[in-house]
């Protein structure tokens, strides 16, 4: 049996018009020979009487509230969701049975609220499948292996569909969105950003890691583990999105373009702290945002200093930590990390001049930068972050057909 999961996020199941879009997509699998397996989200965003978001402000004393409870609660936007979108699939003629993250086989760690796929039994899937029903799985939760609801944390409607694409051994998975799939740039910043037809595994992590928010990059990660592709689509058309697959895969198919950059993602809202410290005193600066649970990133240490940024909104909390361990800081608050994300960075000279001569031609400082084989980060100040976007984005040409 040919297998294919589809996956339909929040705005493609919050309203009637957009879940009947869902459906024909479903239907046109189904035609084609598929057997389906739906994944889908809570029914909208915040504000939205179901969504996630809006069930975590139900509770009147959130302090009393336990891990263990909050994820029996935020399990609940994705079963009226499943039950919904059900219920409009019968009323079309099909047969469908909808089960929860235990029913579907996904088995967690103990972690209630960001909890890791360890396993996943498909056994019950495949029987559905075999009886020719689409089996509708409820995204974002699994259970533990004493049965304890669980949630995979951010993004975890993507995770629940890779890794039973991977469990399944699907030919695909169809991640539905409203946008047409991954683009070369926010199209809200650049004008002329292009949708992407082809991306590796590798670049799209990377672009979502960087800040691109199309999908969530553990999922891509649990893909790419089986080599299993991710199709990027929008809810509201049939053109088929960007694929998501390995590198050989892409070559294989002749469909490699000799591209260096692929996208320009940006992260906003950062604070680039500097502090002076070597050696033991360098790795107690990153032990004390660690025991604050402050998230640090774009990190650099040479002789004498330590730099690196964190969000604008743990900025004081931090500086008032380093301090009080005795550390002299300095800072750079509202700054952004514009990023250049492609394959064929590694081995191709004058990526650096000429993303540094773009931006020096549009008097934008470059306040921190960093590099790896597929990604450069430039740190500039947030007032200059989507001129820096569309500086790029338009030195490597990329809103044309051609990559150079």
């Amino acid at each position: 049996m040919k297998i294919l999961v589809q996956k339909f996020g929040g705005t493609s199941v919050a309203a009637k018009e957009m879940r009947i879009c869902a459906a024909k997509h479903i239907e046109r699998a189904k035609e084609a020979g598929y057997g389906v397996v739906v994944v889908v989200s809570a029914m909208g965003r915040r504000g939205e009487p179901y969504a996630t978001d809006t069930l975590l402000d139900v509770p009147e004393d959130s302090g009393a509230v336990t891990e263990r409870d909050l994820a029996i609660l935020m399990s609940c936007g994705e079963a009226i969701s499943s039950v919904v979108f059900a219920t409009l699939l019968r009323s079309r003629g099909h047969a469908v049975t909808v089960m929860n993250g235990l029913q579907a086989g996904i088995v967690t760690n103990d972690d209630y609220t960001n909890a890791r796929v360890l396993e996943i039994h498909p056994g019950r899937i495949l029987s559905e499948l075999e009886q020719g029903n689409i089996v509708v799985v409820m995204g974002f939760q699994g259970a533990t292996v004493h049965g304890e609801v669980t949630t995979l944390g951010r993004g975890g409607s993507d995770t629940t569909a890779t890794a039973l694409g991977v469990a399944l051994g699907a030919e695909y998975v169809d991640i539905f969105t409203d946008v047409e799939g991954i683009m070369t740039a926010d199209p809200r910043i650049v004008e002329d950003a292009r949708q992407i037809r082809q991306v590796t595994y590798t670049e799209i992590c990377n672009l979502a890691y960087q800040g691109a928010k199309v999908i969530h990059p553990r999922a891509v990660e649990i893909a790419m583990q089986k080599n299993i592709p991710i199709r990027v689509r929008s809810t509201a058309s049939e053109d088929e999105g960007t694929l998501v697959t390995s590198a050989l895969a892409l070559l294989e198919t002749s469909i490699v373009t000799d591209r260096p950059i692929t996208g320009v993602t940006q992260t906003a809202n950062v604070t680039r702290l500097e502090i002076s410290a070597t050696g033991a005193k360098g790795a107690e600066v990153f032990q004390l945002m660690a025991n604050h649970g402050i998230s640090v990133d774009f990190i650099s240490v040479c002789e004498g200093r330590v730099m690196y940024t964190v969000p604008d909104a743990k900025a004081n909390l931090a500086i008032s930590v380093l301090e009080q361990a005795g550390h002299q800081v300095s800072y750079i608050p509202s700054c952004a990390k514009v990023s250049c994300v492609g394959a064929g960075i590694a081995g191709t000279p004058g990526i650096m001049a000429r993303i540094a001569t773009a931006l020096a031609e549009e008097q934008i400082e470059i306040l921190q930068f960093a590099d790896s084989h597929t990604t450069m980060w430039c740190l500039v100040r947030q007032e200059q972050m989507e001129q820096a976007v569309r500086a790029l984005h338009q030195a490597f040409r990329l809103g044309e057909r051609v990559f150079v």
